[in-house]
């Protein structure tokens, strides 16, 4: 350290200058000479800009280091309907930065947190556990997607917080007790940007770049250790547990949408992994592509990560704006790191902003989220909202912190039955996605398609097997998609997306009908998947019905035509078409004509459940063959893709 820790630390409280300190141990690009374990101080000047595109990485073609603040209101810029509020997308461009030696600055950091008042969570915990059985039965049950976070806040008067300096100083005095006392973080940060004070320690990487290299870490499933150290015993429990394992797939498979959208070679899935914190422990995947695009728009893409919105994302937002109580700021949002790579652009560093709390006029708040999926327990979801707030609430006096709690439970992902347990998950995923994949042409090269985006981003991994298969396909979303470009498309893939398809008010239900009518009636090659293939089904005839229990995030093995068989398939729908059972033909006529229409039907043996079709120049499937809990998904698309185009080709 260049100077005297207490000194520059008392500086930075007296001023009114923006400054950010973060303790990054594996960040992506490390400055030479430095120990990983250093805290890095950035000091700068702020700006408030409207885009990501906007974000200064550069001064008078002089690349430039910039720590942004991105708040949740900023997937707006995805066409995403998210009400407007004051959170700016706000810059720090660095000007100067220093390396400052952890221990030393940890003895001049502040070692007493200021005293909290009046402390609780805006929802009450039976409140949240009703929201939790809302959200189950109103969303997941009518087919709006497979999960969702929704979050509520632990607010406190912080005391002798009211002025800037004593704001600073409640900071710095967070920030050194997550350093002491939290482990496994990805980041701890206490960032001063104006009006806008986060101090954190983030467990979860949003999106890295650097090097043409694209890296996302997909972290689901808690494992709460309770008040002694977890055992070995506990931890496997909690990894056999199918609500956790499904969970972390579901993730999984939203974070590959957005890799499919960024990486060129649609990304590979490795781990699982454990995360293991101070008070509970998470699993974990990490995923990795290759791509070209500039930083800010890998981040535009890939905002936001699911663990903290739910799946679609698009509908998400939806259903967050109808259930929470109020705007989410920056929680859930990024704190992005632009670092200029010295080859003339920037690697990107950029965790999730969780486990944070925020200071404004006085005021705590300690935003908290807990992942509901169709088997969600209302009472456990509250108990893993207050696990997840546990780690920054004990460290900064709001709960009795744990002594040695960072460094005294025993490391299990060590075990090397625990290693085994985690690796077995990865039996039943499409091997697709896990390994890497031929650049050979494809069985289907010379083929086109276009691929109707029903808002489910599920369309760009369906683009990217597509294209590995030979198939030139291009994603547009449904109400870009005029009669003329369809009817012009060599084969249309009608795609998934949330929803009741049996709703007569929804424009995206009626356009999408419309479609898949058109192919039918001119003989056209149509594939058409989950959603798409229940609007399909009615078309040719069938109705459609809620199932008992949604299969959101279900794996199933389930038989499918000659020449295919069984198939291991991921469903994610709420609503199916059924047939008497046995049946294995259908005749329907082609709507708008009387040209008679045969269809074969793969269908559930006991209740006629429809999992395919195919005739002359149509194929579906309720699956998702994309997904990652497809294991047979490439073979059945392949098999399915070369029916509807027999004959055109």
């Amino acid at each position: 350290m260049t100077a005297d820790p207490a000194a520059l630390l008392a500086a930075l409280v007296a001023s009114d200058e923006p400054f950010a300190l973060l303790s990054r141990p594996e960040r992506p690009h490390r400055r030479g000479g430095h120990d990983p374990a250093d805290i890095e101080l950035l000091r700068g000047s702020l700006r408030d800009v409207e885009a990501l595109a906007d974000i200064p990485l550069d001064e008078d073609g002089v690349p430039r280091e910039v720590l942004a603040l991105v708040p949740y209101q900023q997937i707006r810029e995805r066409g995403y309907d998210v009400p407007a509020e004051d959170s700016p997308l706000r810059c720090l461009l660095v000007e100067d930065r220093a390396e400052l030696a952890r221990e030393q600055l940890l003895a001049a950091l502040p070692d007493r947190v200021p005293a909290l008042h009046g402390g609780a969570f805006d929802v009450s915990d039976a409140r949240y556990a009703e929201v939790v059985r809302t959200v189950i039965e109103e969303e997941i049950g009518r087919g709006e997607g497979a999960n969702f976070v929704i979050r509520r806040d632990y607010l406190a008067d912080v005391e002798g917080a009211a002025d800037a300096a004593g704001a600073r100083t409640a900071a710095l005095a967070w920030f050194r007790a997550l350093l002491e006392r939290e482990r496994g973080a990805y980041w701890t940060f206490a960032i001063v940007a104006g009006d806008r004070i986060l101090v954190g320690a983030s467990p979860e990487a949003h999106v890295v770049a650097r090097d043409g290299e694209v890296l996302m870490n997909p972290i689901s499933g808690t494992f709460r250790h309770g008040e002694a150290p977890p055992t070995r015993e506990a931890l496997a429990e909690f990894l056999a547990s199918t609500k956790e394992t499904e969970e972390l797939f579901m993730v999984v498979d939203e974070e590959m949408k957005m890799m499919s959208a960024v990486c060129s070679d649609g990304g590979r899935i490795t781990g699982p992994h454990l995360k293991q914190m101070s008070r509970l422990t998470h699993t974990e995947y990490m995923l990795r592509g290759r791509s070209a695009l500039d930083p800010r728009d890998v981040l535009r893409e890939t905002m936001f990560a699911p663990t903290v919105t739910g799946s679609p994302m698009q509908n998400a937002c939806t259903v967050i704006g109808r259930h929470e109580a109020g705007p989410r700021g920056y929680y859930s949002g990024v704190a992005a790191l632009f670092t200029p790579d010295g080859a003339g652009g920037h690697a990107l560093d950029a965790p999730i902003l969780i486990r944070t709390a925020y200071l404004e006029d006085g005021r705590l708040r300690v935003p908290v989220g807990a992942t509901l999926v169709r088997h969600s327990d209302p009472d456990g979801e509250v108990a893993e909202t207050l696990a997840k707030s546990a780690g920054v609430l004990g460290a900064i006096g709001a709960l009795p912190a744990r002594t040695g709690a960072a460094g005294g439970a025993p490391d299990l992902a060590a075990d090397p039955g625990i290693g085994e347990l985690l690796a077995s998950r990865n039996a039943t995923l499409a091997r697709f996605w896990l390994e890497p994949q031929s650049a050979a042409p494809g069985p289907l090269a010379g083929a086109e398609a276009l691929i109707v985006d029903a808002e489910d981003r599920f369309t760009t991994m369906l683009a990217h097997q597509l294209r590995h298969l030979g198939v030139q396909a291009e994603v547009l979303p449904w109400d870009a998609v005029t009669p003329e470009r369809a009817a012009a498309a060599q084969l249309l893939v009608a795609g998934p997306g949330p929803g009741d398809p049996r709703d007569p008010a929804s424009a995206r239900m009626a356009t999408l009908r419309a479609l898949i009518r058109a192919r039918l009636e001119r003989s056209q090659p149509l594939l058409a998947v989950c959603l798409s293939h229940q609007l399909l089904c009615q078309e040719l005839g069938l109705e459609l019905a809620p199932l008992p229990a949604p299969h959101q995030g279900v794996p199933r093995t389930v038989d499918l035509f000659a020449g295919i068989g069984p198939a291991r398939i991921g469903f994610y729908n709420t609503f199916a078409a059924r047939v008497a059972p046995g049946t294995a033909q259908l005749a329907a006529q082609a709507p708008g004509s009387l040209r008679p229409l045969a269809a074969e039907v793969a269908a559930d043996p006991g209740t006629g459940i429809v999992h395919a079709l195919r005739g002359e120049g149509f194929a579906s499937v309720q699956g998702h063959l994309e997904s990652v809990l497809s294991r047979d998904g490439i073979a059945v698309l392949e098999a399915l893709t070369a029916h509807a185009l027999a004959g055109t080709r």
